[in-house]
């Protein structure tokens, strides 16, 4: 064997091995940062938001002019200091429009207009359960003392203004499932800052000078994945063109080989009030997959660090990651590749790494649990 060449180094997990440790967790980037909080490394350029005025890489609520939206901005970042529990929120409003568990839909274009014009109030309630937040005396939420109305928009700039919130703070929220991002972030909805009414119930949109005044908590921040909006057209059909629930879910884990899937997901493709178990073992795609090598890690502890070994995504809470892999005997996979320094796991007393798309088929292990 050439000196240059050599087989993965082992490290051992508990009673797995892996090939390497699991990655470290990545803020979110655009995270507003405030005077006392601790300081942390700076998050790539999430780049200039359409239509609005390049984010400002921090907002120091000591040089304001404000100082009631200046205690609102703090307590939202003590309250949600990474944005996890907005960002939680407004996946949640998106899934509960969405319905797809009953309706098989999973796309904002496949709404109603009724239906999008409803996402403001889902999004309006979630995020105050999630922030667990008090009602307003005259808008949505009291923050810190202050009234504080939400506003939210799929495109940005797009939030209307009641009469009754001229003047007063607002939550601006704009998410898009198809960019997989949502930024939020605090105004005052100034009258100077406002186009003139422009319907019958005397709601008005930001000026430019309005948009640019938009003081970001969390600008571009990712969104948990919906999957089938990152499959391909071809791939999304095939998905769907089984009159099974549990052939539809075999597919998805099939065509979404590396890819995060949410139990909502599954749910919009099953369609059926017992999806999840189109998953288990037990009769459900774990098993129904095994003889083509592939294996579905859950947000298990073992899972993840399983799938983080062999440099898969690590699956989340109500996430899944589906691979498909095949054996290696010294240094070789079933289909008689070297596969020098590759990433692998063992289970069942075997190496196991991910199957290239020359490596035949072959019965994958079960996972531990």
């Amino acid at each position: 064997m050439p000196p240059n060449l050599r087989y993965p180094r082992l490290v051992n997990v508990s009673e797995q091995s892996v090939a390497a440790p699991l990655p470290a967790s990545l803020p979110l980037p655009g995270q507003l940062v405030l005077p006392g909080m601790p300081a942390e490394e700076p998050a790539a350029d999430p780049g200039v938001l359409p239509g609005l005025a390049e984010v400002p890489p921090v907002f120091d609520v000591a040089a304001g002019d404000d100082p009631e939206l200046a205690a609102v901005a703090t307590a939202l970042a003590t309250l949600d200091p990474d944005g996890a529990l907005m960002a939680g929120a407004i996946r949640r409003a998106f899934d509960m429009l969405l319905d797809g568990q009953h309706t098989g839909r999973y796309r904002w274009d496949q709404l109603h207009k009724t239906e999008k014009t409803h996402a403001g109030t889902l999004v309006e309630i979630n995020v105050q359960r999630a922030l667990r937040l008090a009602d307003g005396a005259a808008l949505d939420y009291s923050i810190a003392g202050a009234d504080v109305d939400c506003k939210f928009s799929h495109r940005v700039g797009g939030w209307m203004i009641p009469p009754e919130a001229v003047g007063k703070l607002l939550l601006v929220i704009q998410a898009s499932d198809d960019e997989g991002t949502w930024s939020a972030g605090l105004l005052r909805a100034r009258p100077e800052l406002l186009r003139p009414a422009g319907n019958r119930d005397l709601k008005r949109s930001l000026n430019d000078e309005g948009r640019g005044s938009v003081l970001w908590l969390h600008a571009r921040a990712p969104l948990q994945e919906n999957i089938l909006l990152r499959l391909s057209e071809r791939a999304v059909v095939s998905v769907f063109a089984p009159a099974s629930g549990q052939q539809r879910v075999n597919e998805l884990f099939r065509q979404a080989l590396g890819m995060r899937v949410s139990r909502t997901v599954v749910a919009t493709v099953a369609m059926q009030d017992d999806y999840m178990k189109r998953v288990r073992d037990g009769g459900g795609a774990r098993d129904q997959l095994r003889d083509e090598g592939i294996v579905i890690f859950g947000d298990y502890a073992g899972d993840q660090g399983l799938a983080s070994a062999l440099g898969l995504p690590k699956p989340g809470p109500g996430e899944f990651v589906s691979a498909r892999l095949t054996r290696l005997v010294d240094g070789a996979a079933s289909g008689g590749v070297l596969r020098f320094d590759a990433r692998f796991i063992r289970l069942d007393g075997a190496d196991w790494a991910l199957a290239g798309s020359g490596d035949p088929a072959e019965r994958a292990p079960a996972l531990p649990r």
